[in-house]
């Protein structure tokens, strides 16, 4: 924390100045001045930064107790930074994926191949589709044939047990699960239509499992947030009730519940932003520990994807929000114990 009272060591001080003007005008009698609004201005903007340097030079003075506070902020931030990063990951990985994504529909034997192709080109004009494909049922038999290598074993069935089967393809606007399972059940009710069936279904399951992800994350950051509060607020009360005789005295010579409650909102902003370094370098190594071992994995599949961290726009974030909650625990604790505290 710093000097709550910069009376005594500094006479240049504007409370300083008041008392001595006080002083002043009593022994005089007669003078009496008005201090500009760019003076208060200028006053202000001095005792912000001399109270933000003091403060940080207060807890570089007691490193280790700093240092503690840091990481335990600092661990609270990352843990849902780190799963931020592995849903985004997650997300660029399978962003192409829909785009593969294929509604195979089925038809009934009965239906000829010239009635499979109109149906096939009566479906593209649905604005949700956006080509199809044809394959007869001797083209499936014969593909299967080669894929299956059971060539002689088929030759020998009586009959072809393969049907027609349309493969549609979705237009790239239409990537949502929803939007796709609405299509396959139109398809599905169609008179022509044996089976329809999407082929990437499983696809659409990781999608839901992301955002289930997701919504767990916010749920863990939450509660991280709310254990930041908690931790900067009580490191916050503990530094008031040590120096309460100290803010008793600045009280007693003037001094503003705003003056006195200056540093100690310095003090949690500091703490948030050193919280919010450390969580960026746990992310930092966390990512480069992580990422020759992703490089393998993915050089097996003859993939492109590169591991991704925060990115400056999300240590930024990341650093913002450190920031934020050290002043919101900080303020919430000077605003409940710095009122109780007046001069006897």
């Amino acid at each position: 924390m710093v000097n709550l009272c910069p009376v005594m060591s500094n006479p240049g001080w504007p409370l300083a100045k008041t008392v001595s003007q006080r002083t002043s005008r009593r022994e005089s009698g007669a003078v009496q001045r008005k201090s500009r609004v760019s003076d208060r201005l200028g006053a202000w903007r001095s005792h912000h930064r001399l109270v933000a340097s003091q403060s940080l030079q207060r807890l570089l003075t007691h490193p280790l107790a700093s240092i503690l506070t840091w990481m335990v902020i600092g661990i609270a931030l990352a843990l849902p930074a780190s799963l931020f990063i592995a849903l985004d990951n997650l997300q660029q990985l399978t962003g192409g994926w829909d785009s593969a994504a294929r509604i195979s529909v089925y038809l009934h034997d009965s239906v000829s191949e010239s009635a499979g192709r109109r149906l096939g080109e009566k479906l593209l004009e649905k604005p949700e589709i956006s080509d199809f494909s044809y394959i007869s049922k001797a083209e499936a038999l014969a593909e299967f044939s080669t894929l299956s290598g059971f060539g002689s074993v088929i030759d020998e069935l009586p009959d072809n047990p393969l049907p027609a089967v349309v493969l549609l393809q979705p237009a790239l606007g239409l990537g949502s699960a929803e939007a796709l399972e609405v299509l396959v059940r139109e398809v599905q009710q169609l008179p022509e239509v044996e089976l329809a069936q999407m082929d990437v279904q499983w696809v659409q399951r990781l999608y839901r499992l992301m955002e289930l992800g997701k919504r767990v994350t916010l749920a863990l950051a939450a509660l991280l947030g709310l254990g930041v509060l908690l931790v900067t607020g009580n490191t916050i009360r503990l530094a008031i009730e040590s120096r309460r005789e100290e803010i008793e005295v600045v009280k007693l010579v003037g001094g503003t519940d705003a003056y006195v409650r200056r540093p100690f909102i310095y003090t949690g902003v500091w703490y948030g932003f050193g919280g919010g370094i450390v969580a960026w370098f746990l992310l930092l190594g966390l990512v480069a520990w992580l990422d020759g071992a992703v490089a393998g994995l993915v050089g097996l599949y003859d993939s492109q994807f590169e591991l991704h961290g925060l990115g400056v726009a999300g240590s930024a974030l990341l650093l913002l929000a450190g920031v934020l909650l050290g002043l919101g625990g900080s303020w919430l604790a000077v605003s409940r114990h710095l009122g109780a505290i007046q001069p006897q």
